[in-house]
């Protein structure tokens, strides 16, 4: 087993460094490239595109840290203005510092450098699907995302925080009626179906509803089996459809059943832009604010028709539904960076099978995030969206702030650690840096206003 090469920044330093060089950005040229290349550190940032390409080997690390970051945001001007041999140069460059072996900072870079090439890749549609045709797939992703669960402990928590909180919402209901958004996991539900079996004096009727394209069938099998195991009457049902093709009839909702909703990393796929992705280069009047989103909208107000008893939300937390592409790619440097140290850290620094699973899984999510339609909104936003929707946040159910807080920062490596607010959602952080938010959302109340929430 090999060790990562050493030498690289701590996660902070990275941070650090996007915030300096992403900051120094100047209203300039109508081609939106907001950005100050006169700017030095201890080493000098206004490095030349022409610079021979021997000098890059006298480089320290954190030289090249520091050149990496110019490099890649550069290129984003570049990319998104349409000076595709600029951005061809800096790709070229990027090549030469960045390393899918090296430090965290150079795996980082390398993936960022190959999700702006498929950007400038797309814009010739008949060569990106030649070139993807016979493509293999570099990583298994249901293997990665097993390996997500293991060594990450946000989504064990947040299946633990959503099955608690579902079945206090769900006390006293006899018809219950639950939607899944995407996840379809027996690792959620199987909780769930054990914590209705404790109820007396019969346990209610429950139905699960999983919407989306994966096939569900080993998941009806094992709720299945639960569920006879307790008596617990029991119904599953598949909807193989995206959020942007499912509709109200879909779902079957009868007539008095409470209903509750999951969605576990799924409902951002609404968040992509109907328009031309940076169809303007300057200063969006929208930037920094929560856009109108003509599906998002649609897909709530059915939310809304329903009348769920709760809603339960998993988000990343991070903002990347910037229309400037400049935006999105020092936004995802920042998170990604955390993510990548963690991966890092858990890996014990060496290069493992696992550690190329989890990069090649958020590799993929960096490059829908830069030349794809993924797009992510911090908490704060999805609040005021689900706001304007008539819902309200209710509180997670936990019991107190230092359990949750023991269930995450129990974790090793140690890093860890959950943060609340008052209205009762949660943030799992890694090294003080949000990285997923958990919360959840019901109905307005009658006589309720908005500006109460």
């Amino acid at each position: 087993m090999a060790r990562v090469r050493d030498g690289g920044w701590s996660w902070w330093e990275v941070q650090r460094a996007v915030a300096v060089v992403g900051n120094f950005r100047c209203r300039s040229d109508g081609e939106g490239g907001q950005f100050l290349s006169g700017m030095k550190l201890d080493v000098t940032l206004s490095l030349s595109l022409s610079q021979p390409r021997t000098a890059h080997d006298a480089l320290k690390p954190q030289e090249r840290s520091v050149k990496l970051i110019q490099l890649l945001l550069n290129c984003a001007r570049h990319a998104s203005s349409g000076n595709l041999q600029h951005a061809d140069d800096c790709l070229l460059q990027i090549s030469q510092l960045a390393s899918i072996t090296g430090d965290s900072m150079q795996r980082l870079a390398a993936r960022f450098a190959s999700a702006l090439a498929v950007r400038l890749v797309k814009r010739w549609p008949g060569l990106y699907k030649a070139l993807n045709s016979s493509a293999t797939i570099s990583c298994n992703l249901d293997h990665a995302r097993s390996i997500f669960v293991r060594k990450f402990p946000c989504l064990k928590f947040a299946y633990a925080v959503i099955s608690r909180t579902l079945i206090q919402a769900m006390s006293g209901e006899h018809a219950i009626h639950i939607i899944d958004f995407g996840s379809g996991d027996p690792n959620l539900w199987v909780p769930f179906i054990k914590g209705l079996g404790d109820r007396k004096p019969e346990p209610p009727h429950l139905t699960i509803t999983c919407v989306g394209r994966s096939n569900q069938e080993i998941s009806r099998a094992k709720l299945a089996k639960e569920a006879e195991t307790l008596n617990i009457p029991f119904q599953f049902k598949c909807v193989n459809v995206s959020l942007q093709e499912l509709s109200l009839d879909m779902l079957e909702v009868q007539e008095g059943e409470a209903v509750a909703l999951t969605s576990i990393l799924s409902l951002h796929a609404l968040l992509a832009d109907e328009n031309c992705i940076d169809a303007q280069f300057a200063v969006s009047q929208h930037d920094g604010k929560v856009k109108e989103c003509r599906e998002m909208n649609r897909f709530l107000n059915m939310v809304k028709s329903m009348k769920p008893k709760a809603m339960l939300l998993v988000e990343q937390e991070a903002n990347h539904n910037s229309r400037r592409l400049l935006d999105r790619v020092v936004e995802g440097l920042h998170y990604y960076s955390a993510i990548f140290d963690f991966i890092d850290t858990a890996c014990g620094g060496f290069l493992c099978s696992d550690r190329t699973a989890l990069e090649g899984m958020f590799g993929k999510e960096i490059e829908n995030v830069v030349a794809g339609e993924e797009r992510h909104e911090r908490h704060g936003q999805w609040g005021i969206r689900l706001a304007r929707a008539g819902l309200r946040p209710i509180r997670l159910w936990y019991q107190t702030m230092e359990e949750a807080r023991r269930v995450v920062e129990g974790y090793r490596p140690a890093g860890f650690k959950v943060v609340g607010d008052e209205k009762g959602s949660l943030m799992i952080c890694w090294r003080d840096r949000p990285i997923y938010a958990v919360s959840a959302w019901g109905c307005f109340q009658p006589l309720r206003n908005a500006a109460d929430v």
